[in-house]
């Protein structure tokens, strides 16, 4: 047998050989998509994408899709069936969503705070208070003396958006009557970024989830005014859809996305996250410290 033989002999074996590996390695295998219903807040910081490129390198078979939407939204998708899992920032709407048997289990991974910002020119004169429904209180008392005094709304039935409506409901105002549909009172219909652009342009407050406010804040000049508190605490959670509900939703990838968004590398990746970008970490990582009250 000639040299030329005996090398193509070996050069088919070392294929056959990285073939083999390939396959092994899930190489051959058709991709599963796993899709995740999310809150803006999540997009429009950039986590998510970290988020799924982290997930994929570890489980190359898992094509995660992610579509993100107000928390109210993104549950109604999870709802219809149009997702296998969702990533969300309201636990009354979570609660309901378990309860309702669309939902296994809350996860909860991850949590920062609600801030309230506005104009440096603060024209309602909420700096230094420490209490978001009295901060609230005194916007909406300014907004109807003063006519340059604004609040922007999201509007939008997501998690920011319920607990806006939250603290305005500690203020005691009957929000129908005394604040919907008032001049000072915007609500946008849109998402976290555009809503803080806009509030940017009409020189208004709003609340916004801190990690957004972080990554937009290079690109406005709204200041933040409170930024702590039990009544601003904002914890996200993973819920994996139920399969005995929804039919045919991915449920082992939505288990494999939670388990990595409490490993050590997705804690690790969740709190080192924006420290390099933004100078400070934009959600501090939950998994182990027991959920905040």
């Amino acid at each position: 047998m000639n040299n030329k033989i005996i090398a193509a002999i070996l050069i088919i074996i070392i294929a056959l050989i990285g073939v083999g590996a390939y396959a092994m390695n899930g190489g051959f295998q058709e991709k599963q998509i796993l899709r995740v219903s999310t809150t803006t807040s999540l997009e429009d910081t950039g986590l998510v994408d970290n988020l799924e490129t982290a997930f994929e390198k570890e489980h190359p078979n898992i094509d995660v899709q992610f579509v993100s939407a107000g928390t109210g939204i993104a549950l109604k998708y999870a709802e219809k069936g149009d997702a296998d899992m969702v990533i969300v920032h309201d636990k009354k709407k979570e609660q309901q969503f378990i309860d309702d048997g669309y939902g296994t289990k809350r996860y909860p991974f991850a949590y920062n705070y609600f801030y309230i910002v506005g104009p440096t020119s603060d024209p309602a004169k909420i700096k230094g208070m420490k209490n978001a429904t009295e901060a609230f209180k005194k916007i909406m008392e300014a907004g109807e003396a003063n006519s340059s005094v604004k609040f922007v709304s999201r509007g939008d039935n997501s998690g920011t958006n319920s607990r806006e409506l939250k603290i305005w409901n500690n203020t005691k105002a009957n929000y129908n009557s005394s604040i919907n549909g008032s001049s000072w009172y915007i609500e946008t219909g849109k998402g976290m970024g555009d809503t803080l652009v806009i509030a940017n342009e009409k020189s208004a407050y709003t609340l916004s989830d801190s990690g957004t406010y972080l990554a937009f804040k290079g690109n406005i000049t709204l200041v933040p005014y409170l930024t702590s508190g039990k009544d601003l605490l904002n914890v996200y959670s993973a819920i994996p859809v139920n399969p005995e509900k929804i039919k045919g939703v991915n449920y082992n990838a939505s288990m494999e996305f939670v388990d990595f968004l409490l490993s050590t590398e997705g804690q690790q990746l969740i709190g080192n996250y924006g420290k390099e970008k933004y100078g400070q970490a934009l959600f501090i990582p939950l998994y182990g410290k027991g959920e905040p009250t």
